[in-house]
C-alpha cells in the first residue's frame, strides 16, 4: 500500500479472492479446497489493511472511530448472508456467488472512491491529491473567513508537513532516495518511540482481546454449546450469535462516535468478564447436576457477545492505523495486523489444550473472565485516549511532547491577541469548532459545516 497506493492495493486482492473462489466451488479433493481457503485468506487479508488505513487518513476526527467500526458490522452482515446461503443452497453454489462479492466492490472503488490525498501528496502527486480533497469536500460550504475552499485549506497542511518532514531528513542527511536508506529510514522510525509505543500497547490489546475468549468462541461456537450442556440446539444458537453480532455492530458505530474509547473498553472488559463468570458457574452446576437451567449459560453467552462488541472485539482493530505516524502508516499496521491474526490463530488452536488443563468448559470460561477483568486494567492504566484526537496529537503523545504542543498551541493564540490587539474569548471559542486549518498538526481537523445559530464573540 505504500508503493502503489490504497486503493489499487484494495484491487490487487480481487485476483487471489477470485482465484480463491473458484478453485473452492470446482473442487474434486481436499487439498484444492485447502489451496482455495489459502489464496481467499490472503486475499482478505491484503484487502482489509489498506481499507482501514485509508479510512483512517481521509475521515474526521471525530467520525473515524464510527467509520473504521464499519469493518466488523460489514463482516458480522457478510456471516449472516454466508448462514443463510448455507441453510438453502449448495456450498459449490455459495462460493461462485462470492465470487461477484469480491468483483462490486472493486468496481465501485473504482469509479466512486478517490485515493488517500495523505499518500498522494507523501508522493508528490499534489495535483491528484486536489483532485481527491475537492472530491471529498465537494459537499461542505465554503468557508466565510476566506477565499481559501476546504480542500485547498487541507492541502495546504499536508504540503507544509511533507515540506518540514523533507527538511528534516535534509538536516539529517538523509535525503538519499535509495532502496537501502529508505529501509533504514523506516528501521529507524520504528525504534522512535512513536513506532515501537504502539506497536506494545497493541501486542498486549490484542493478547487480552483474543486469550478474553472473543474469537475462540466464535469459531467454536457450536462445540462451545454443545460442551456446555445446554439442551438447545447449537446450530441454531451459532446462527443467533452471528445475528447478535450484526445488530451490536450498528450499535456500536454510534458507541464509537459518542463516548470515549477507554471507558467502552472498560465498560466492555467488566461486562464480559461477569458474563462469563455467571456462564462459568451455571455450566458448572449443570455439571454436577445442581440446576437444570440450562438456557442460563446461552443468555449470558448471548450478553457476553454483545458486551465484546461494545469495546474489547472492535476498538483495538480501529486503533491499528490511527496510531502511528504517516511516514509508517501503512506497514506499522500491517505488522499490528498480522500480529493480531498470529495471536488469533495461537488462541483458537491452544483451545482444546486450554480446555483439557483447566478441566472443561466451566473453567475455560472463568479463565476467559479472568483475561477480560485484566483488559480494565489495561485499558486503565496504560491505553491512550484517541477519540476525537488528531493524528498529529496521538503521535505527539507517544513521542512524549503532547502537553508542549497544547501550550505551544495557546502561546500562538495569546501572540495573536498581544499583537492584534485583538483578544479572543477562549471559553467561547473552545465551544466552537474551530473555522480553518492553521497550523499543521490541526491537518487531520476535517471542518463541520456551520450551524446558522451560532456566531463568534470578540471581547
Amino acid at each position: 500500500m505504500e508503493c502503489v497506493g490504497r486503493l489499487h492495493t484494495i484491487k490487487l486482492a480481487m485476483i487471489p479472492c477470485i482465484a480463491g473462489w473458484i478453485a473452492i466451488a470446482m473442487a474434486d479433493n481436499f487439498y484444492v479446497l485447502l489451496i482455495g481457503r489459502i489464496l481467499t485468506g490472503l486475499g482478505c487479508a491484503i484487502g482489509t489493511s489498506p481499507a482501514i488505513v485509508y479510512i483512517t487518513e481521509v475521515a474526521r476526527p471525530d467520525l473515524r472511530g464510527s467509520l473504521m467500526s464499519t469493518a466488523p458490522t460489514i463482516a458480522s452482515f457478510g456471516m449472516i448472508i454466508a448462514y443463510a446461503e448455507g441453510a438453502f443452497l449448495h456450498w459449490r453454489l455459495v462460493s461462485w456467488l462470492n465470487i461477484g462479492y469480491t468483483i462490486i466492490p472493486c468496481i465501485l472503488v473504482q469509479f466512486f472512491v478517490p485515493e488517500s490525498p495523505v499518500w498522494l501528496v507523501s508522493k508528490g502527486r499534489i495535483e491528484d491529491a486536489r483532485k481527491s480533497l475537492s472530491y471529498l469536500y465537494k459537499a461542505y460550504p465554503q468557508p466565510e473567513h476566506t477565499t481559501q475552499t476546504l480542500a485547498e485549506m487541507h492541502l495546504c497542511a499536508l504540503q507544509r508537513e511533507r515540506e518540514q518532514k523533507l527538511a528534516k531528513d535534509i538536516k539529517t542527511s538523509k535525503s538519499d532516495s535509495s532502496e537501502k536508506n529508505k529501509f533504514r529510514q523506516t528501521l529507524e522510525a520504528f525504534m522512535q518511540p512513536t513506532g515501537y509505543k504502539p506497536l506494545i500497547v497493541l501486542f498486549w490489546l490484542f493478547l487480552i482481546q483474543q486469550y478474553s475468549g472473543i474469537y475462540i468462541t466464535l469459531f467454536f461456537a457450536v462445540t462451545f454449546f454443545q460442551e456446555v450442556g445446554s439442551s438447545i440446539d447449537a446450530f441454531t444458537v451459532s446462527i443467533f450469535v452471528g445475528v447478535t453480532r450484526f445488530l451490536m455492530s450498528l450499535t456500536n458505530a454510534w458507541l464509537l462516535k459518542r463516548f470515549k474509547r477507554r471507558p467502552l473498553l472498560m465498560t466492555s472488559s467488566i461486562g464480559m468478564a461477569a458474563c462469563m463468570f455467571i456462564s462459568g458457574a451455571f455450566t458448572y452446576w449443570l455439571k454436577n447436576g445442581q440446576t437444570t437451567l440450562d438456557w442460563v449459560p446461552v443468555v449470558f453467552f448471548m450478553l457476553y457477545v454483545c458486551a465484546s462488541m461494545m469495546g474489547l472485539l472492535s476498538i483495538p482493530w480501529t486503533m491499528t492505523a490511527e496510531m502511528f505516524p504517516t511516514e509508517i502508516r501503512g506497514i506499522g499496521h500491517s505488522i499490528a495486523y498480522s500480529m493480531a491474526n498470529i495471536l488469533m490463530f495461537a488462541a483458537i488452536q491452544s483451545y482444546r489444550s486450554l480446555s483439557d488443563a483447566l478441566g472443561g468448559a466451566y473453567a475455560v470460561q472463568w479463565f476467559f473472565a479472568g483475561v477480560a477483568i485484566l483488559g480494565f486494567f489495561f485499558a486503565l492504566i496504560f491505553l491512550p485516549e484517541t477519540h476525537g484526537k488528531k493524528l498529529s496529537e496521538i503521535e505527539a503523545y507517544f513521542r512524549g511532547d503532547y502537553k508542549k504542543m497544547k501550550n505551544k498551541s495557546e502561546k500562538s493564540t495569546d501572540d495573536f491577541n498581544n499583537s492584534s490587539g485583538i483578544k479572543i474569548n477562549k471559553n467561547l471559542m473552545t465551544k466552537m469548532s474551530k473555522p480553518n486549518l492553521a497550523t499543521v498538526d490541526e491537518q487531520e481537523q476535517m471542518i463541520k459545516p456551520k450551524k446558522n445559530n451560532k456566531k463568534k464573540e470578540f471581547a
